[in-house]
């Protein structure tokens, strides 16, 4: 009898869109967006309220999540290994929502909205914090690329739409039915920020002082770089003067990132994996 060998699925490819973009420091300021987008949805929402430890450990949970992306995209074989852990870990997150209905994390509507915030995410960021705007076939690619990161998280084909085209109805449809201003949403954004941990670059001697500033700069990032149709789902106010605040932050972030040397503009993942990729094409 013949076994049949499951072949693992690849990340990303280097040098594609993900390879660029997904360890630039400029994601960690999107990150809070998409974040709230997934945690818009009820159940979503109500297994990170009542599984997750972002009230107990809110740095190192962030810490952890940022490892993760970064392992689907630039870790090689152990993309895949990262992809099974996380399946294992989100398997016991199951509950009942705010509306009293069941929910279970690898639910594959659950699973895919998670991933799928990344794709508007992305293209929102981009106009503000990017060289300038996808075009048309760049949003194709990075689709294609965020499917394949999908497999390794272990996301089944008929699971995601299967092109953009297919996406935006989809996402119009989510926002429309599904999303709402969760407990989990309205925290995150009010919530006041603990001290952050001893190796953490924030000063925090300082912190007393830092705090109200950061507090209000994650949810100024948190509403801005967030799609304004998913702001609008959700209720999260936006005013004509917050936008030309986010504008001049934004032209300020692209002409300073890409001045700063690759220790300082790529997380740690990316920026070794980035390396070993020169040294083989050398």
């Amino acid at each position: 009898m013949s076994t049949t060998h499951q072949t693992p699925p690849e990340p990303p490819p280097v040098g594609g869109i993900l390879w660029s973009i997904a360890g630039d420091i400029r994601s960690v300021l999107a990150l809070p967006a998409a974040t709230a987008m997934q945690v818009a949805h009820p159940g979503v929402g109500a297994g990170v309220d009542q599984h997750s430890a972002f009230r107990t450990d809110p740095w190192g949970r962030g810490e952890r999540s940022l490892q993760s992306v970064q392992l689907w995209v630039y870790g090689g074989e152990r993309a895949a290994r990262e992809g099974r852990r996380l399946r294992t870990a989100h398997e016991p997150i199951r509950g009942v929502d705010a509306h009293g209905r069941p929910y279970h994390a690898l639910d594959p509507a659950l699973y895919a909205w998670v991933h799928a915030t990344a794709f508007p995410a992305y293209l929102h960021a981009q106009r503000y914090l990017g060289r300038r705007p996808f075009t048309g076939a760049e949003e194709r690619q990075l689709y294609a690329e965020l499917l394949r990161v999908g497999r390794i998280l272990g996301l089944q084909d008929r699971d995601m739409p299967r092109t953009v085209e297919e996406f935006w109805p989809y996402y119009r449809r989510v926002l429309r039915e599904e999303l709402e201003a969760t407990a989990v949403v309205r925290e995150l954004v009010a919530a006041d920020a603990p001290l952050p941990p001893p190796a953490a670059p924030l000063p925090r001697a300082a912190w007393p002082l830092l705090r109200p500033l950061f507090n209000r700069f994650r949810a100024f990032l948190t509403a801005g770089l967030m799609p304004p149709d998913a702001r609008e789902a959700i209720g999260l106010s936006w005013t004509p003067a917050r936008e030309r605040r986010l504008r001049r932050f934004g032209l300020a972030v692209r002409v300073v990132v890409p001045l700063l040397p690759e220790r300082w503009r790529y997380l740690p993942i990316a920026r070794e994996a980035r390396r070993a990729a020169r040294r083989r094409t050398t």
